[in-house]
């Protein structure tokens, strides 16, 4: 273990308890700046899947359930205050676990804030409502909590992703297992400890740590989970959401994206190129609605490109800690991963001016800043989500063009327009226009942000007799 390593928390956390794995198997995480070993992280399994639903259906039906709207509001909203003012700690912990530079982690935590802070006044607004049928027949609905909640979440912002469901989960009078990637396990430990210290009854908020084939899996095809949040890779939600049909359980599922920055010959060049480098090397390009295919106008292409490349040379690499511009990838296996699609890249005839496997580190998962030119949107590189910082760049003559290239992607996540040209940006008619699934902002944004569409509730009809 690395002498910088923290004292942190490493065991599964299940019913207000710290324990090991049922078979006392570890896992290493590792600081993939330096790739020194932070931790050794207790490695559940199926059994201890068993246990962790076990303690939150036992908080469902018991303890949890019993809170009103309110006691439950009051809650969240102390949740929210108290890691507010351990923001710093949450932050620190988080870039060392993912590499991504402190200010990022900073935002990300706040963030979390705001979700706790949000769904506690959301918790006892929750209301059903009454269905005139006639004098005869009183009809009203009931809105009421699925149960337990599975939240498999994935590597690249961990505690966001945890608190981005598990808030409105809660609100809404569930209980949750977490299942954290293995790669970066640290944050959801620790947030266990703010449960313990608000005294939420136990069996709440329960996490096992441990990798997706085997802690992800039992999660996913456990019959006593009531609804999964998972995000991360297509190939892994095809198999969560197999796993949950056997079970006839509600899923909510964003799995990725490739998702286009299309640049208008009459936009502010300067404020685009800015927004389109912000776009995909944000976090190393680890995000699903990274803006990683860039589409420019032809009479532009060449002055924009040399806009975006200047500031992709400037961009500061280094470990998270030092504050950098960019961190390095989250892993060994990922840095091999995005250098994969380099090379394969190269191989497809794409010009890369710039970027590659980053010089001056003698260790670390650093990826420099790329940008491949002459792509076609048929290889691999302009089609496949590489969730690294890697720019393709395609060129197109007309809306239709740009529209046609945008669209064609099996991913439509996200979408970026720079134009002066509100009817141009806005159109939902014709050749021109993107898929509606594509959200469209102007202005100084050029990706939209991530909504999550889940009722974490069901709804219930009741229909009484004759009076």
């Amino acid at each position: 273990m690395g002498t910088s390593s923290p004292i942190t928390r490493t065991q599964l956390f299940i019913a207000n308890e710290w324990r090991s794995s049922r078979d006392g198997q570890t896992f290493e995480t590792v600081d993939p700046s330096t790739e020194e070993v932070i931790a050794a992280v207790a490695r559940g399994g199926a059994d201890d899947v068993d246990d962790a639903v076990d303690a939150a259906r036992e908080a469902f039906v018991g303890p949890w359930r019993r809170l009103t709207p309110e006691d439950r509001s009051r809650l969240l909203y102390r949740v929210a205050r108290t890691l507010e003012s351990r923001l710093d700690e949450f932050a620190e912990l988080e870039t060392l676990d993912t590499g991504k530079p402190l200010q990022h982690s900073r935002g990300e935590i706040r963030g979390c804030v705001r979700y706790f802070d949000y769904y506690a006044g959301a918790a006892d607004k929750i209301h059903g409502e009454t269905i005139p049928l006639g004098p005869d027949y009183p009809n009203y609905t009931v809105r009421e909590p699925l149960g337990v909640t599975a939240h498999i979440v994935p590597w690249n912002m961990p505690l966001s992703m945890v608190c981005r469901s598990l808030a409105p989960a809660l609100a809404a009078g569930n209980t949750a297992v977490i299942k954290p990637a293995e790669q970066t396990p640290l944050t959801a430990l620790k947030f266990a400890e703010i449960f313990l210290e608000l005294d939420f009854p136990p069996g709440v908020y329960n996490v096992v740590t441990g990798f997706g084939e085997e802690a992800g899996r039992a999660l996913s095809e456990h019959p006593g989970i009531n609804s999964i949040t998972f995000t991360g890779s297509v190939e892994t939600g095809r198999v969560v959401i197999r796993a949950a049909a056997e079970h006839v359980k509600p899923v909510v599922l964003e799995l990725g994206g490739k998702s286009p920055q299309v640049i208008f010959a009459d936009c502010d060049l300067e404020l685009a190129a800015s927004e389109v480098v912000k776009g995909i090397y944000s976090n190393a390009g680890q995000y699903c609605d990274a803006g990683s295919r860039l589409l420019v106008e032809d009479s532009i292409k060449e002055p924009f490109l040399g806009k975006v490349i200047e500031r992709a040379r400037a961009i500061k690499l280094g470990a998270g800690m030092d504050e950098p511009d960019m961190g390095p990838l989250v892993s060994d296996e990922h840095f091999e991963r995005v250098l994969g699609y380099i090379e394969t890249g190269r191989k497809e005839g794409a010009r890369m001016l710039t970027g590659g496997r980053a010089e001056g580190f003698g260790k670390g998962y650093f990826v420099a800043p790329t940008v491949f030119d002459e792509v076609e949107s048929g290889i691999r590189i302009a089609r496949e989500e590489i969730f690294g910082p890697v720019l393709s760049v395609l060129r197109f003559a007309d809306d239709a063009e740009a529209s046609s290239i945008a669209n064609h992607s099996d991913y439509g996540l996200a979408a970026g327009i720079f134009t002066r040209n509100i009817d141009r940006a806005l159109r939902e008619r014709g050749p021109g226009r993107l898929r509606h699934d594509q959200r469209v902002l102007l202005g100084r944004h050029g990706l939209s942000v991530r909504r999550l569409q889940a009722e974490w509730f069901r709804t219930r009809k009741r229909v009484g007799g004759a009076r």
